[in-house]
């Protein structure tokens, strides 16, 4: 069974943090081609790539816009990735999903709430 699970989020303050989780079953993550990411789509407008992770070699890729304030991180043992957002913006309010890509195919979670006050 593909499945992503995503969780964290909620409602935070200008400045502070947030983590999210996305948890990967089995046959997602033993693709040896799988790039696990997270994308945000604020409302009324379109889904926005945010960062990345290949799961094999570690190596991680961010938007200009939350490089510095935003980190991807994996727990192998927990098949879970994670994004841990700091200095929060009004403008990161999104919906957050996790997405996988490889030969397993491309998958998304159900999509996660962040909505940050000023």
């Amino acid at each position: 069974q593909v499945q992503l699970v995503e969780s964290g989020g909620g409602l935070v303050q200008a400045g502070g943090s947030a983590r999210l989780s996305c948890a990967a079953s089995t046959r997602i993550i033993t693709d040896p081609n799988l790039v696990l990411g997270w994308y945000r789509q604020a409302s009324g407008k379109e889904r926005d790539f945010v960062a990345a992770m290949r799961w094999t070699s570690g190596s991680t890729y961010y938007a200009d816009s939350v490089k510095g304030r935003f980190t991807i991180s994996r727990d192998n043992a927990k098949n879970t990735m994670y994004l841990q957002m700091n200095s929060l913006k009004p403008e990161d309010t999104a919906v957050y999903f996790c997405n996988a890509k490889g030969a397993v195919g491309d998958y998304w979670g159900q999509g996660t709430q962040v909505t940050v006050s000023s």
